[in-house]
């Protein structure tokens, strides 16, 4: 499970430009709760081999009672809730102010590891300034410039230091036929993933159910269909009944990114209803980047007309183009329809993501697709691409040998991408390929 960092601070502090820092400004999923115009942001970022996710809030007020600041403040209380650590971003240049110490007040009560991020310290990691933070109670301050980067290596180290990073076995499990498949349920709220899995549970024989999950009380549901083993990784905020949350802790982003990271498929709902929003689009980029296998199902299907079904095609084909590997089905949770197919899609899913692609296969389907057609010359020379192996697999990964491969262009590696999938019959997992030249024992001799 990867640990969780979010940031606080008051407004224009530097949190967003640590954020940025922090996740090397890769694009940030949005929580976009009805309502509410300040929102929480979340990235992946790591550290070595250890990944973590990063919060971004809002200006925090704790003591604000009403209008959008009480929002901001209720937002910014939740990100601390998911949070692992704490980082309270501070401005070493303007010195501690009475809402710094409010929050720091707050952050006192809260129970979480806490460390104060001194941001646009740049030049004074001796600075007497830099002793006026320790009236917080909350230890030493980090001086840090998130502008420039210096000092957040070390932040990192430290807000990671005391977290137990699990030891990878994907790989030494995808051949052991008694393993279960691990399958995360993500969307944005209301498309339907509750009633989903309820229906499941209701159809299926139930093995075990609440099992103890980490501290934000991620629960795994075993169950098995048709002889194959399965193990559900709840996003959906399902609980057992007589437990209520409040509206805004019914969806949590970072359960969801969890899950997925867990995760071996991932089966992501649309609703029919809305069409693809912004945040599904988020949540796909993410479950692409995380190498998972991914099946589409547009839920309440049943509640949209001929017209809208023809428009949600299109917006799928747009907006989710980059999924267009994944295969896409059209269910009602409530109804009960059309769930069949998407067990076996799930299965085929796992299946291509775990295959095994033979040197001699792939090297002879390199060569006819070079025959078929040519990489573009660039310049004098043209790409020769000699053979070709599997790296890895879950997502399978395709690792091409030869010469002046860093002039390939990506029209090229979508074509060499389709006649693989095309042979492998792959569907709905991602398929990366790696190219690698050979050195030029030459190219560094002085002339």
């Amino acid at each position: 499970m990867k640990p969780v960092l979010a940031l606080v601070g008051r407004p224009n502090v530097g949190k967003s430009t640590l954020f940025n820092r922090m996740t090397k400004s890769r694009d940030a999923i949005v929580a976009d709760f009805a309502g509410l115009t300040r929102d929480r942001h979340y990235g992946d970022g790591r550290l070595g081999e250890h990944e973590y996710i990063v919060v971004d809030t809002g200006g925090f007020e704790p003591t604000a009672e009403s209008g959008i600041y009480k929002e901001m403040a209720k937002q910014t209380r939740q990100a601390v809730a998911e949070a692992d650590a704490v980082v309270f971003v501070v401005d070493v240049r303007a010195g501690v102010s009475g809402q710094d110490h409010d929050i720091a007040r707050y952050l006192r009560t809260v129970g979480k590891k806490v460390l104060i991020a001194a941001n646009k310290a740049e030049g004074m990691t001796e600075a007497p300034q830099l002793g006026e933070f320790f009236e917080l109670g909350m230890g030493a301050p980090h001086p840090v410039s998130a502008a420039h980067g210096q000092g957040v290596r070390s932040l990192i180290e430290a807000a990671l230091e005391d977290f137990v990073f699990e030891e990878a076995d994907a790989d030494a499990a995808l051949d052991d036929p008694d393993r279960p498949i691990r399958l995360a349920v993500a969307g944005r709220p209301n498309v339907g993933k509750s009633t989903l899995i309820n229906t499941w549970l209701g159809e299926e024989r139930l093995v075990a159910f609440d099992l103890p999950g980490t501290t934000r009380d991620a629960i795994s549901v075993p169950f098995e269909r048709g002889g194959q083993k399965f193990e559900l990784i709840d996003t959906a905020g399902l609980r057992r009944k007589g437990k209520v949350f409040e509206s805004i802790e019914k969806f949590s982003v970072v359960k969801t990114l969890q899950a997925i990271a867990d995760a071996n498929v991932v089966l992501l709902l649309l609703d029919a209803t809305q069409g693809v929003t912004d945040q599904d689009a988020h949540i796909a980029g993410y479950i692409l980047d995380s190498g998972r296998a991914v099946v589409l199902a547009v839920n309440k299907w049943d509640a949209v007309d001929s017209y809208q079904r023809e428009m949600l095609q299109r917006s799928i084909e747009q907006r989710l183009a980059f999924l267009k590997f994944a295969p896409v089905l059209h269910i009602s949770a409530i109804k009960r329809q059309g769930l069949g197919p998407v067990w076996k899609s799930i299965a085929d899913a796992w299946a291509s993501a775990t295959k095994t692609l033979p040197t001699p296969v792939l090297t002879r389907l390199l060569a006819e697709a070079v025959a078929f057609q040519q990489p573009k010359r660039a310049g004098a020379f043209r790409p020769k691409l000699r053979y070709a192996h599997q790296g890895g697999r879950n997502p399978p990964l395709i690792v091409i040998h030869g010469n002046s491969l860093d002039h390939i262009t990506d029209a090229y590696r979508r074509f060499l991408e389709g006649r693989f999938r095309a042979h492998f019959k792959l569907t709905g997992t991602p398929l990366r390929i790696e190219m690698k030249s050979s050195r030029n024992p030459f190219a560094e001799k002085d002339s």
